[in-house]
């Protein structure tokens, strides 16, 4: 029988979302990470009182991670690879992700702007024949991903929220809703580029 996925616990679950998005508010890191938002509160709480994670109050503040808590990430994830085994596995899925990654790059572009006439202008998204041969390679690109990530959702359990992440954004595309390809902080492209950086974090390769 095959060994069941690799669980990461809850605290490096929330410190490994900080090092994946950034600074940012409770709700990101509860979106990210699928827990609710006041277990993730709680234990963002413990990780500031161990100095790996600071808050800035007000309207534009958040959660980031300290220097500390950067370094701290960085052992801890490596340790978690190598404990669990699937060093190789996410070294093969990063590698089968990075044919994708200009294909999507490029599928982002066509969404935001439309060559016609030699001349380039903004996608105003009042085509719907348009931007529905986009959401179609989109839709084409997306299944491909997720025949390239198989190994990576089935071996390491804190990967899959990226394809639920994923899956919900194209859905909420396909329904109407346009910011979810390129503009929303939910949108198929910002959760693409995290899991992107997730896997760089993961693997110990600097983004160039």
């Amino acid at each position: 029988m095959p060994n069941p996925p690799h669980a990461t616990s809850v605290d490096l679950l929330t410190l490994h979302a900080l090092r994946c998005l950034g600074f940012v508010d409770l709700s990101r890191v509860s979106e990210a990470t699928g827990l609710s938002e006041s277990d993730v509160e709680s234990e963002l709480i413990d990780l500031a009182v161990a100095g790996l994670v600071t808050r800035t109050p007000g309207d534009f503040g958040g959660w980031g991670l300290t220097e500390a808590g950067r370094a701290a990430d960085t052992e801890r994830i490596a340790a978690e690879l190598d404990a669990a085994g699937t060093r190789a596995t996410v070294s093969r899925v990063y590698d089968d992700f990075l044919v994708l990654n200009p294909e999507l790059l490029d599928l982002c572009t066509a969404w935001q702007m439309r060559s016609a006439d030699g001349a380039v202008t903004l996608n105003e998204h009042d085509d719907p024949a348009y931007d529905a041969r986009v959401l179609n390679l989109l839709g084409d690109l997306d299944r491909r991903a997720e025949i390239a990530c198989a190994d990576l959702y089935a071996t390491m359990l804190r990967f899959r929220r990226y394809r639920t992440r994923l899956a919900d954004a194209l859905t909420r595309a396909r329904a109407g809703e346009p910011r979810y390809v390129t503009d929303d902080l939910a949108s198929y492209h910002n959760v693409w580029f995290q899991l992107h950086e997730d896997l760089l974090v993961t693997l110990g390769i600097p983004r160039h």
